[in-house]
């Protein structure tokens, strides 16, 4: 298929392009008769990003968009001592195309602040212990998950696309979760999270995260999602600057909760103190907006009897 001519793709290749912001008609086909692939579409992706150029945006429709990068450093490492090769997964190649066009077209900004989880975090444990012969658990992530949809609900630019000059506002609040395989990480949704509760939603979380480790996510368990949580607190780190998930305006990234002294006003008291790193698009988001829904996030998390309050 010569491009720029007629273009033949099913409705899934057609909506995954989109997912990917491609112009299939600036895609090689390979298929049958000249029909898209998605192989063809992840191929066209990759290449635009090794090229520097912003896939699906031709010279023409666009022009000065293109970043015009060196080349890629060619080096035969074997020269300075032992290697070894190993081909990339097939997630992180795809997710790799996604992240490299997301951090070049989407202005992002990244506010850090810290949520008070003291009382939270005693009132988790409490409740687990109360359930261990159940075994039913609530995570930190089911309430960040919760009082991610507060803030989304109170902010709903946030809970938002672009689709070209115009900013679809979702009155759904499908929430996404980076989880950690061995062959990379994964983003699965828990759809209509404002619709369960915790308990629901630390259970879904859990089954979509062996899913991930098993490597049996479906396309459905990965796309929807609103707006993402990154989360590191198993781990460790102080602070991180997370990349969109487009086509989200905003992910928020959580590392290790520490101990520390705060001020009440008459004496410093040990506090435990949860860093919070919220990156947003600057097309659709102002640092005053995003300071605001940090504000929200702290509050939710500082006193979750707050959630109760909410209509």
């Amino acid at each position: 298929l010569p491009l720029g001519g007629k273009v033949h793709a099913s409705p899934s290749v057609r909506g995954y392009a989109r997912e990917l912001g491609v112009d299939l008609a600036q895609v090689r086909a390979s298929g049958a008769k000249g029909r898209i692939t998605r192989e063809d579409i992840t191929a066209h992706v990759k290449a635009a990003m090794s090229s520097g150029s912003v896939p699906g945006k031709t010279p023409a429709a666009a022009p000065g968009n293109g970043l015009d990068l060196l080349p890629w450093p060619k080096i035969d490492f074997a020269k300075f001592g032992p290697i070894e090769t190993q081909p990339l997964s097939r997630i992180k190649k795809i997710s790799g195309a996604n992240l490299s066009r997301n951090a070049v077209v989407i202005p992002h900004v990244t506010n850090f602040d810290e949520a008070d989880i003291t009382d939270l975090e005693a009132f988790r444990v409490a409740l687990n212990k109360e359930n261990d012969k159940s075994g039913r658990k609530l995570t930190m992530l089911a309430f960040l998950i919760k009082a991610c949809v507060s803030a989304l609900r109170k902010f709903p630019e946030f809970n938002a696309s672009l689709d070209g000059d115009n900013l679809v506002l979702k009155k759904y609040f499908h929430v996404a979760f980076a989880a950690d395989t061995p062959n990379g990480l994964v983003v699965p949704v828990i759809r209509d999270a404002d619709r369960k509760g915790l308990y629901e939603i630390a259970a879904e979380a859990a089954e979509l995260a062996k899913k991930a480790r098993d490597g049996k996510l479906g396309s459905a368990d990965m796309s929807g999602g609103c707006f993402t949580v990154s989360s590191l607190g198993g781990i460790g780190g102080t602070a991180f600057t997370p990349i969109i998930n487009a086509p989200e305006v905003a992910i928020l990234g959580v590392t290790k909760a520490q101990t520390k002294p705060l001020w009440d006003g008459q004496q410093f008291v040990p506090r435990l103190i949860l860093p919070l790193c919220l990156s947003w698009d600057h097309r659709v988001v102002d640092g005053v907006l995003a300071a605001r829904f940090l504000v929200h996030l702290q509050n939710m998390l500082g006193d979750f009897r707050r959630i109760s309050l909410e209509g």
